[in-house]
């Protein structure tokens, strides 16, 4: 506070008695709006600072509950209507007419339903179908394997306001005896060979007759699903892989006492699909109750009996579905969720940071109140007032702001946290003030820091020893709170341990730079170990942010490396190797394909493989016991095994020797010894000695029970009828669109409601699929955003730091400049009090992110966030925590060289003005 600012306050504000005496009195609203015309910019700041914190607090939430949501929605659209319904079936109604008994249970179910869970604006999908197909005896139809098509009939309400008739007319009644008459789509008339008009025999006296052919207006609408047959033909597979054709076609609601003879039997049913666009985040527990009280409950007991029908049944995978995603968004959150703790506690030593300075900077004014006999009471009320004409509107137009710009519909999470920094903003200032003044005239103690500090490293080392026995809170059990804020007590720990050790660390540094010529540097480290300010030490808080910051980010940035890391090793695990190209049916691969994908930009070991499925395996005193047979190259197939991560084995255990019994690796259910081995297709039994054990090996999916690996050359020639290689496998950088291309050149695409008869995978698809989760993507950018903020509140810590010096070191400059020092050395001098400091902090903070990781890291499961299991635990890697690290001490030394030019340029003359209290 300059001297003329204090003359200003002395002569327009005599102190009032209420104030020497700590009270009240009119004289306050006019004291309170002349400091702030005093002082207009410093007010603007504060205000500025307020909006800004709040508006970050107030926003977060809502940020949170609108990722959620979104992320919610998205992944529930993605599993179609079936799984986000409600399906209920029955047997007909004992009396009544069918259809009207159709809507009046539809009438029931809605109402039932729909009072506990929100419906779609579409309404339900209901209607009556055979319980079987029957297949058309009528000659001249399409055949492909001499099987005849299937035909399914059903009638589903409101189904002629989806269909576009393009010949006959709609079916309707039909006498007793005659055929049931029936429409058919379009596409299935070409394909099965089905014309207008004609009648198709069903046998057992069963016919139907096609009056109408229609197409649908969208196939693709929810409408139909569950009933694609009804839009287009399908294509049937019989357990000996013979293909046929099947269809639906579509009836009126006249004939629906006849569907039962069509299809031995017949059943009603009702599809009622959520409206998963409305389903809250926040709300999946009530959701799954209720969905649980519809399916096995007494709403759903209700329905069963207000129905009057027999063999009701009511299903859902809603209920499973968001029970799965509740459990993985808790589990996400608790990852996440260090992120924005470590936002808020820098955004809270920002605050408590702005509000120290500010104490220091109007020190003397505030002395001169107490001199002339002011309380401390009312001082720090009236401050109080001034604080609430600057900070109360920014917050109010703050949080004014978050809930404008983020809409949702929970509110209190976002009011809270606004209200909580608001408060901490307003009393920051007042708090410290009365601390400041009670420090007046008394011997500074250390030892209630030093009781905190041990109150401190108390709670760290107790949130950190309950993580690591009991780990982390069980899946579905919310946010775990410790593995929050240990990484939080951890960062403050090495704060105050870092505020204990600079001073030491850096006078060393000043001691050795001592006997160097010139005093720039050691001048400039004596400074920074001294501290600056009023105090004469290095504080705490600006540490403190640093710390936070590093810490925070390191650790948020190790738990995204290591979930990629993991990414790729569980999509190699179930590949096998990172590409992979498959026959789905019997056949061997062309030969020309292998060489072309031998041949593709980052191939580095390939490796064709034969599997047999179908293979008998015996011993002399066993019975044969099914097994699958792998063969391959020995050397290319173990460094396969080696990438892939399981099956891995010596190569040299699979060298044959003429004369000798074939080797092989065999699963661990099967005991050491000679085999004999026999494909189903025939041949002469092999014998092959056990020579090892592999479980898992690479060419084989998932549990793939007894297996052996034989190496190929002595194992085709012991196994002749073997067909040529079924799959490829590959490791190194494949780019998955060309080799799919690839795979379709040589194998073709299938034609239309025709399967694949192949199968191509590559790891950088896996890990894509695998990422591609809305809830993790959402946590991935909530942690991005949280680093951001976590840095600028960083940056202003570093900044208001060195403004609270710029006076005093302006100042220093000025004089030293008489002295003969340099524009440059003085450059320098800035550089070499300012930068150790944030260098120390940035380097504190790495060191407690690895101890955080090292302590806490093994207590993580990543595989709610990786979207497949892993094991427990967390990579320390030194990338991401170097990244963050490198890039905040960047971020520090810039806001160091742009205040140090500033204040580099000042004028001798300004600095040196007399009466300057500086």
């Amino acid at each position: 506070m300059s001297g003329s600012v204090l003359r200003r306050l002395r002569d327009q504000l005599p102190l009032p008695s209420a104030l020497l005496a700590g009270g009240r009195d009119r004289d306050a609203a006019p004291w309170v709006r002349t400091r702030l015309r005093t002082a207009p910019l410093a007010a603007l700041l504060t205000a500025a600072l307020a909006l800004t914190v709040v508006f970050l607090a107030a926003a977060l939430p809502r940020a949170l509950d609108r990722g959620a949501n979104d992320a919610l929605h998205t992944y529930l659209r993605t599993l179609g209507p079936i799984p986000t319904s409600v399906r209920v079936t029955s047997g007909p109604a004992p009396s009544g007419d069918p259809a009207e008994m159709l809507d009046t249970t539809r009438a029931q179910l809605t109402g039932a339903v729909g009072a506990v869970l929100p419906l779609a604006p579409s309404g339900p999908v209901y209607g009556r179908q055979g319980v079987r197909s029957r297949s058309l005896e009528n000659p001249g139809l399409d055949r492909p394997d001499g099987i005849s098509p299937h035909l399914t009939l059903l009638y589903q309400h409101r189904a002629r306001e989806h269909v576009g008739l393009t010949a006959g007319q709609w079916p309707g009644a039909a006498a007793p005896g005659e055929p049931i008459p029936v429409a058919v789509s379009v596409g299935a008339g070409k394909t099965i060979g089905v014309r207008l008009g004609q009648v198709l025999d069903g046998g057992d006296g069963q016919q139907a007759r096609v009056v109408g052919l229609y197409t649908a207006d969208d196939p693709s609408d929810p409408f139909w699903a569950g009933q694609e047959c009804a839009t287009k033909v399908c294509r049937g597979v019989t357990d000996s892989r013979e293909i046929f054709w099947t269809a639906t076609a579509l009836v009126g609601p006249e004939v629906l006492s006849r569907l039962a003879g069509w299809g031995n039997g017949d059943e009603d049913f009702w599809r009622l699909p959520v409206d998963v666009g409305v389903l809250r985040a926040d709300q999946l527990r009530q959701t799954s109750f209720a969905l649980a009280s519809v399916t096995a409950g007494p709403i759903g007991a209700r329905m069963i009996t207000d129905s009057g029908r027999p063999k009701t049944r009511i299903t859902s995978r809603l209920r499973s579905e968001i029970d799965s995603a509740r459990k993985r968004q808790s589990a996400i959150d608790s990852l996440a969720g260090v992120g924005p703790a470590g936002a808020a506690g820098v955004a809270a030593v920002l605050l408590c940071l702005a509000a120290a300075l500010t104490a220091e900077r109007r020190t003397a004014e505030l002395r001169l109140l107490r001199a002339r006999g002011a309380g401390t009471g009312g001082i720090c009320r009236r401050l109080l007032g001034e604080g609430a004409l600057t900070v109360l509107p920014a917050a109010g137009l703050g949080a004014l702001l978050a809930f404008t710009l983020l809409p949702t519909p929970r509110w209190p999470a976002a009011a809270v946290a606004a209200g909580s920094v608001a408060l901490l903003a307003l009393l920051a200032f007042p708090v410290r003030t009365a601390l400041l003044l009670r420090e007046t005239g008394r011997t500074r103690s250390g030892r209630p820091r030093l009781m905190g500090e041990l109150a401190v490293l108390a709670a760290t080392v107790a949130a950190a020893t309950q993580v690591v026995r009991r780990g982390v809170a069980p899946l579905g059990e919310g946010v775990d709170p410790l593995l929050v804020a240990a990484p939080l007590l951890m960062a403050l720990t090495g704060a105050l341990l870092l505020a204990r050790l600079q001073p030491v660390l850096i006078g060393l540094l000043a001691r050795r730079a001592r006997p160097r010529p010139g005093a720039i540097a050691f001048l400039g480290l004596a400074r920074a170990a001294r501290g600056s300010g009023p105090r004469s030490r290095p504080s705490v808080l600006p540490l403190l942010a640093l710390v936070l910051a590093v810490t925070c980010g390191a650790v948020g940035s190790t738990v995204l490396s290591s979930v990629s890391a993991n990414r790729m090793v569980a999509a190699r695990y179930t590949i096998g190797g990172d590409a992979l190209i498959s026959t789905v049916v019997p056949g061997a691969l062309p030969e020309a394909l292998v060489a072309a994908a031998e041949r593709l930009p980052g191939v580095r070991t390939s490796v064709p493989v034969w599997v047999e499925n179908e293979a008998k395996l015996w011993s002399t005193s066993d019975n044969p016991i099914r097994i699958r047979v792998v063969m391959a190259d020995p050397v290319e197939y173990a460094k396969l095994a080696e990438v892939a991560g399981r099956g891995r084995f010596d190569p040299t255990l699979l060298s044959a020797v003429p004369g000798s019994p074939l080797p092989a690796l065999v699963t661990s259910d099967l005991s050491p010894g000679e085999y004999r081995i026999q494909l189903d297709n025939g041949g002469e039994p092999a014998v092959i000695r056990a020579v090892g054990s592999a479980d898992g090996t690479p060419a084989l999916f998932g549990a793939a029970g007894s297996a052996v690996v034989l190496p190929a050359g002595p194992g085709t020639a012991a196994l002749p009828r073997l067909v040529g290689p079924n799959r490829w496998l590959a490791t190194g950088a494949v780019d998955d669109a060309r080799l799919r291309a690839l795979a379709e050149e040589f194998l073709g695409q299938p034609a239309v409601g025709e399967e694949t008869r192949h199968l191509v995978r590559t790891s950088a698809g896996t890990v894509t699929g695998l990422g591609s989760d809305p809830l993790q993507n959402s946590a991935e950018r909530l942690f991005w955003v949280t680093v951001g903020a976590t840095a600028l509140f960083a940056l202003l810590c570093v900044l208001l730091t060195l403004y609270r010096a710029g006076p005093e070191r302006a100042a220093m400059l000025a004089r030293l400049r008489t002295m003969g020092l340099r524009p440059r050395q003085g450059l320098a001098l800035i550089l070499a009090e300012a930068l150790p400091q944030a260098l120390f902090a940035a380097l504190g903070g790495a060191l407690t992110a690895v101890g955080c990781i090292l302590l806490l890291g093994p207590a993580v499961d990543l595989s709610p966030l990786v979207g497949a299991e892993v094991p427990t635990g967390l990579r320390l890697t030194a990338a991401p925590i170097l990244e963050q690290t490198l890039g905040l001490a960047l971020l520090a030394s810039l806001a160091v060289l742009a205040e140090a030019a500033v204040t580099a340029r000042r004028q001798i003359t300004t600095e040196l003005r007399a009466g300057d209290t500086r």
